[in-house]
Formats: C-alpha cells, sequence, structure tokens
C-alpha cells in the first residue's frame, strides 16, 4: 500500500506516563505517602487530583496508602470529602467511580501540631499499625509531602526526621516552593533541611519543570540542529519570557503581599524556563548533567539592575476591583503585581542579548509562553519586513510555532507573515498530556530528579533577585497603575521595545488565521 504524503495526528496510548514495571529503582514495594497540609488549598487543588489520577492509571505503588496530615480536627468522611472536591470526573473512563471509591479507602487522616513531637509520634504508630499488615519482609517505603507555607518546612523536616524516617526501606521527601524570600533566608532555610535529610532524598518542586512544553524545550533544543543553531547572539533580537493570569488576589492578598509578583513567579517559574531555554547541550538527560547546565546559565546572570525593572499594580477597571480594595491587603500597599525585568548572560553564547521577562496578575487574559525574537532580516530588496519568531506557549493549550515570511499568492509580490503551526491538541490528538504534578510525583517515586530543584540552583537564582528584592521592600518604590483586565502598564510595551523587541503590527497580522486577503 502507498504511503499517503498527508500529514496525520500523532497515536499514543492514553496516559502514556510509564508503567511502575518500567521505572528501574523505584519505589515499587509498598508504600506511604504522608501529605502534610493536607487541610490546605494546595493539598486539595494538586496533590490530591495528581495523586488520584496516578492511582487511577495504575502508575503508583501496589497497595499504596495516603495519609492526610493537618492541624485541623476532621473526621475520615469528611477528610474524603474535601480530597475528592477537586477532583473532576472523566466521562471516558468507565470505571471511575470505582476507581475512586478504591482511592477513598487508601485515604487515612490524623491531626496533630507541626512543631511537637507528640503528633508525629501519633503519626509513627498509624504509619507501622499501615506497615503491619503486610508482613515483616516488605520493606517500609515512606514518601513525605510537604504542601505547607515554608515557616513550617523546618519544624516538619526535623519532626519527621527524629520520629518518622524508615528504617526498613527507602525515604523521600518533597517540598514545595517557595524556597525561602532572599538569599539568605533561602541558606537558612537550606541548611535546616540538609541538616535533617540528604540531598538524594529531597525533592524540591517547582511545577512548572513539570509542564509538558517546559520539558519539551530539552528536546526542541538539542534534537533539532536548525533550531539550536540560530539560538545565540549573533541570529536572537531578545527573548520574551511572559507570565499573565486574568484575574487578581481573590481574597489571597494577604498572602501575596507578603511576596510580590517576583517572588511568586519570577525567581522561580519563570527562571527555570529561561535556564533550561539558554543551557548549553548536556552530557547526558541524567538528573546531575541537566542540573550542572543550569547551574552555568545561572552563574552567567549579574544581579538585576534598577534601571532594567518596571512596576506595576493593578486598580479598578472592567467592573473589577482593584488590588488595594481586597481586604486582606494592607493598606497604601506598593506590593508590585506586575514586573517586567531584563536579565543578561554573560556567556559566549547569549552575550548581548536581553531576556525580558514579563509577569502580571490581572492582566487581558491568562497565558505563559517563550518568545524568541530573531533580528531582522539584511536591508536591501526587502524594506520593511516583519521578524521571524519562535514561539513556544507553555500554557494554555500548548503549542510551538515559528513565525515565518511568505510571499503571498497572487500576481503581484508581497511577503506576509505566517506560521508553522504545532499546537498539540490538533496534532496529538490521542495523546493525554499529563498535568504538571502528576509528572513530577511520578517522578519523585522513580528516584529521578532531572526535574526537581537542586540546592546550588536556588542559590544562584536567589543571588541574581536579592539586590532588587531588597530595594523594592526598602524603597518601596510607586508602582505603576494599570486597570484589572488591561494588557498592562501603559508602558510595558515600552519597557520591551527599550531593548529591541519589535511587537507585528496587529493591523496586518492576527493569529491563527484560516485565510489571507489579497487585499492586505
Amino acid at each position: 500500500m502507498a504511503a499517503s504524503n498527508s500529514p496525520r495526528p500523532s497515536r499514543a496510548k492514553r496516559g502514556s506516563i510509564p508503567s511502575l514495571e518500567a521505572l528501574g529503582e523505584a519505589f515499587k514495594n509498598e508504600t506511604i505517602v504522608v501529605v502534610f497540609g493536607a487541610s490546605g488549598d494546595l493539598a486539595k487543588k494538586k496533590t490530591f487530583p495528581a495523586l488520584f489520577t496516578l492511582y487511577r492509571q495504575g502508575h503508583l505503588p501496589k497497595d499504596v496508602h495516603i495519609v492526610g496530615y493537618a492541624r485541623t480536627k476532621m473526621s475520615e468522611e469528611e477528610f474524603h470529602k474535601r480530597v475528592t472536591g477537586y477532583i473532576k470526573k472523566d466521562d471516558s473512563v468507565d470505571d471511575f467511580d470505582e476507581r475512586l471509591e478504591g482511592f477513598k479507602k487508601a485515604l487515612t487522616y490524623i491531626s496533630g501540631p507541626y512543631d511537637k513531637d507528640e503528633g508525629y509520634q501519633e503519626l509513627e504508630k498509624h504509619l507501622v499499625e499501615m506497615e503491619s499488615k503486610r508482613g515483616p519482609s516488605e520493606k517500609a517505603n515512606r514518601v513525605f509531602y510537604m504542601a505547607l507555607p515554608p515557616s513550617a518546612f523546618t519544624d516538619v523536616a526535623a519532626g519527621v526526621r527524629k520520629n518518622n524516617y524508615s528504617k526498613n526501606g527507602g525515604n523521600r521527601i518533597i517540598v514545595e516552593k517557595p524556597f525561602g524570600k532572599d538569599l539568605e533566608s533561602c541558606r537558612e532555610m537550606m541548611s535546616a533541611l540538609k541538616a535533617e535529610w540528604n540531598e538524594d532524598e529531597t525533592y524540591r518542586i517547582d511545577h512548572y519543570l513539570g509542564k509538558e512544553m517546559v520539558k519539551n524545550l530539552l528536546v526542541l533544543r538539542f534534537g533539532n540542529i536548525v533550531l539550536d543553531a540560530v539560538l545565540n547572539k549573533y541570529s536572537v533580537s531578545n527573548v520574551q519570557i511572559t507570565f499573565k493570569e486574568s484575574f487578581g488576589t481573590q481574597g489571597r492578598g494577604g498572602y501575596f503581599d507578603e511576596f510580590g509578583i517576583i517572588r511568586d513567579v519570577c525567581q522561580n517559574h519563570l527562571m527555570q524556563v529561561l535556564s533550561i531555554l539558554a543551557m548549553e547541550r548536556p552530557v547526558s538527560f541524567a538528573a546531575e548533567d541537566l542540573r550542572d547546565e543550569k547551574v552555568k546559565v545561572l552563574r552567567s546572570i549579574p544581579p538585576i539592575k534598577k534601571e532594567d525593572m518596571y512596576l506595576g499594580q493593578y486598580v479598578a477597571g472592567n467592573g473589577e476591583p482593584g488590588y488595594l480594595d481586597d481586604e486582606t491587603v494592607p493598606k497604601g500597599s506598593t506590593c508590585p503585581t506586575y514586573a517586567a525585568l531584563c536579565l543578561w548572560i554573560n556567556n559566549p553564547r547569549w552575550e548581548g542579548v536581553p531576556f525580558i521577562m514579563k509577569a502580571g496578575k490581572a492582566l487581558n487574559e491568562s497565558k505563559v509562553e517563550v518568545r524568541v525574537q530573531f533580528k531582522d532580516v539584511t536591508s536591501g530588496i526587502f524594506t520593511d519586513i516583519a521578524r521571524n519568531e519562535l514561539v513556544m506557549r507553555i500554557q494554555p493549550d500548548e503549542a510551538v510555532y515559528i513565525k515565518l515570511n511568505s510571499k503571498l499568492p497572487g500576481l503581484i509580490t508581497k511577503a506576509i507573515p505566517t506560521e508553522l503551526d504545532l499546537t498539540y491538541k490538533d496534532r496529538f490528538t490521542d495523546v493525554e498530556v499529563p498535568q504538571a504534578y502528576e509528572a513530577l510525583i511520578l517522578d519523585a517515586f522513580k528516584g529521578d530528579r532531572s526535574n526537581f530543584v537542586r540546592d546550588d540552583e536556588l542559590e544562584q537564582s536567589w543571588k541574581i533577585f536579592t539586590p532588587i528584592l531588597h530595594y523594592i521592600d526598602q524603597e518601596k518604590p510607586k508602582p505603576e497603575p494599570y486597570p484589572f483586565g488591561a494588557r498592562g502598564p501603559k508602558d510595558s510595551l515600552a519597557f520591551s521595545e527599550k531593548y529591541g523587541y519589535k511587537r507585528t503590527d496587529e493591523g496586518t497580522y492576527t493569529w491563527p488565521v484560516t485565510s489571507v486577503s489579497a487585499n492586505l
């Protein structure tokens, strides 16, 4: 049969996370997962739904047991209701309800304090009771997930190590960001953790490292000569990494005001994206080889300067309240809800190329993307032609597209911008893209630390951001107001243009399009 020349969507088995049999030295044996902060938003909205999906797909260890631990007192029935509150039913799964009931049977709950041994001792009795049902020959593997605010990290890490560390199996502790507020507090936190836990037992989650498009950056960079050859200072004019949220603080302004948009998004999520995009080719996909290259990039970035920063704060607009209208926000707060920063990488590949990082809340849309804008075509036969761009959309609707110039079909020679488009939902029609937390929790079971943050990564990243954060905390510069639902503060585009970014004229180009008029 002759092969068809027309492209067809890729086919792959739904839920294409590798099975436990393929995990090598993983926690394949019976394992208990303890979720600290089990009554909090993070656990309800992210941790437990991810654990259920892995359970439903058969990716958790045999006879896994999950214990919730928090200060809140509640019955097992109340706990089950809280855990399943954010689990969405998948009608495509025939035995969904049966799987959910099985998941509930694997859940138990213990309440207790975080700063007293008695709570951990009560937890230990419960863990030993669960493990004793398996028989003396079974290993007692334990995974401790800290869905907690950073103020509780060190108490819990010490309490667990003292009272709940398994002597008959492996131990792993998963820690959520934020990892401190600046370089000094990060060092204190890391020192406290390392005093109790070995580095190879510690898994620091930045959930952006579990996002499919962020993981794809490695393949795009190093699996395509055509891309890797042009990602350098000779071809690239500027790089924009943009994070936009269409909602405000929604009553959580007290927490947000303590950190601000730079600590909340830029220093961690967007820096992980930058380091993967900019790093040199690793020796292998092994965790330490990958993280070594990320650290090399971070060490090449000097601290951000005040003149390379632009701050904003949203005010009421489009029928929505402003940041200071949130009753949980301190009166007169100058905390930025929008930040534009320019970072420079002083190495042979990227010297002189501005990396423009933008993040904001209460904007016109929710989107995260990387936009690599290439330099202008040599002048001569073209006088005004759009720049090429490589765009990688991380969320929503993962996509990669390259903006190229092409002749408009017809009797005249007219160049127009168009795109080579890889939109995941159109191309990979039968693939179920795993959520970030699903991928990372499974990685922790596998013992694969390549998508977790190493301690020296944190050190180098905080060195880049701490001076500017201290300036904001101490000097309290007044941020530029912007109405809720705007693209950003009025000078946000001018900030990017200052570093060479050229925005395509929206009067002649929109994306995506299905047809282009010859009258353009």
